[in-house]
């Protein structure tokens, strides 16, 4: 009986070795988009000390590796330039066949409500846009809404060509950038991720001890109450529905976020440090490219919109290979879902052409707040981006100066050379300066390609 029982776990011991399945994240799967012109990481599992072999069908070439006692094995394999489709062969003891894959551009489209907002919710001419959107260099990989207490290695989901049924459900932001960015990529494929949450602040997007170790930030981040709608302590979005894609290869990252934090005196702070561990885990200073926040009405909070709007402006300052698509001109004050996602999509594709691809050259950013100079009762505002700057209603006036007792008054503004020149008879010695400082104010100061200035306050 002994001997029987002994062989017996030998059979099991041998049988699970033979038999262990070779698996991978789901990321990998049919339909995927690869990085071009650089090395990709592929993961996945296998018996301990397996060896699993990949061959690409770009190159034909064999790749081997031996899993570790852990389980793990992962390689780093050279990427082509555009094309496909392709398709890849990782065989251990089974062998798994990925068809039908492309090599291209692959960007992360994450944040709140106004990124997962997709065709099917109501957008400007959605049905237009829904009945063409086939496209099969365009891909989408949903990442499903989940949780976690500590960071996960894998996540549910799988990419899908894009087709009037998929598009209606995937981000409109990401598939409007996706579009723009083909028409100057000459058709290059564009693989798209999407990880959004509707209702959820940043501080749930970030890993949980960026925010622990900072007294700032985690004094800010106990201030959060708990919503119906979504989690906000921190970090847990991030460990289910960011950290396990934080080794597949991208070119970038566009967000749409900052609503669920307007009461924040902290967010660039915040912000910043959320953009900063994602690179650091990507091991990556990928370009990541943001739309401001649209005006709204936030209720008695008169100034907690613009407070955020100005903190995703200093964002572009603190952190280095940033962008910022404004709104304020194409966002209705009483929908927090502007439905024109067309715009938004667009500006921040142009962003990414202009400082990522170098293939536009057209002025693609709004007037930032460059400084001020005082000259007596005057003050003298330059922005960055000013060509062309004018009103688009020469009798509205949004800019505001205070002398040192901090009380603004309105001022009169001429422009003159790209500058804008302010006074009032109500400060003598102008020190400060803000510009479009309510929630729902529509800036109405542009420049020459039409892109209105964010609003701001001086230092």
């Amino acid at each position: 009986m002994k001997n029987n029982i002994i062989a017996f776990v030998v059979f099991l011991t041998f049988y699970n070795t033979a038999f262990a399945n070779v698996t991978l994240p789901n990321v990998f799967s049919d339909n995927m988009v690869l990085q071009r012109n650089t090395e990709v990481t592929i993961w996945g599992w296998a018996n301990s000390q397996e060896e699993v072999v990949i061959t690409p069908s770009w190159n034909n070439q064999t790749y081997k590796i031996n899993a570790s006692n852990q389980a793990k094995w992962e390689i780093n394999i050279p990427t082509p330039k555009e094309g496909g489709p392709f398709t890849i062969s990782i065989k251990g003891y089974n062998e798994i066949v990925l068809k039908n894959i492309l090599i291209g551009e692959v960007w992360i489209c994450s944040g709140q409500s106004n990124m997962e907002m997709n065709a099917s919710w109501g957008i400007e001419n959605g049905d237009e846009v829904v009945k063409n959107a086939t496209n099969p260099n365009i891909r989408f990989f949903t990442v499903p809404k989940l949780t976690a207490t500590t960071p996960q290695n894998n996540l549910s989901g799988n990419w899908t060509e894009c087709t009037p049924e998929t598009m209606k459900y995937f981000s409109a932001v990401g598939y409007f950038f996706a579009k723009r960015l083909q028409e100057d990529l000459k058709n290059v494929p564009i693989g798209l991720i999407s990880s959004n949450w509707g209702g959820t602040p940043a501080e749930i997007w970030m890993p949980e001890e960026v925010i622990q170790n900072d007294a700032v930030l985690l004094e800010a981040a106990k201030t959060r109450k708990e919503e119906r709608y979504g989690p906000n302590q921190p970090g847990r979005a991030f460990n289910a529905m960011i950290y396990p894609l934080t080794g597949f290869k991208i070119a970038g990252v566009i967000w749409y976020q900052g609503e669920s934090n307007v009461g924040s005196t902290v967010y660039d702070k915040t912000f910043s440090a959320l953009i900063t561990s994602w690179r650091k885990l990507w091991k990556s200073d990928f370009p990541f490219y943001y739309a401001q926040i649209a005006p709204f009405n936030y209720g008695e909070n008169h100034f907690g919109g613009a407070i955020i709007r100005d903190a995703q402006r200093k964002v572009l300052q603190e952190v280095p290979n940033t962008g910022m698509a404004i709104t304020s001109d194409i966002s209705p004050v009483d929908d927090i879902h502007p439905k024109d996602k067309k715009s938004v999509g667009t500006r921040l594709a142009n962003l990414a052409l202009a400082n990522t691809y170098k293939t536009n050259t057209a002025l693609v950013n709004g007037p930032l707040y460059k400084g001020i100079k005082i000259e007596k009762n005057k003050v003298v505002v330059a922005f960055d981006f000013a060509d062309g700057l004018h009103f688009s209603n020469p009798k509205f006036n949004q800019f505001e100066i205070a002398g040192a007792d901090g009380i603004f008054y309105e001022a009169a503004a001429i422009l003159k050379n790209n500058t804008v020149v302010l006074q009032s008879d109500k400060v003598k010695n102008p020190v400060k300066v803000r510009f479009a400082w309510k929630n729902n104010a529509q800036s109405q100061l542009f420049n020459k390609a039409d892109l209105p200035a964010s609003s701001f306050i001086s230092e």
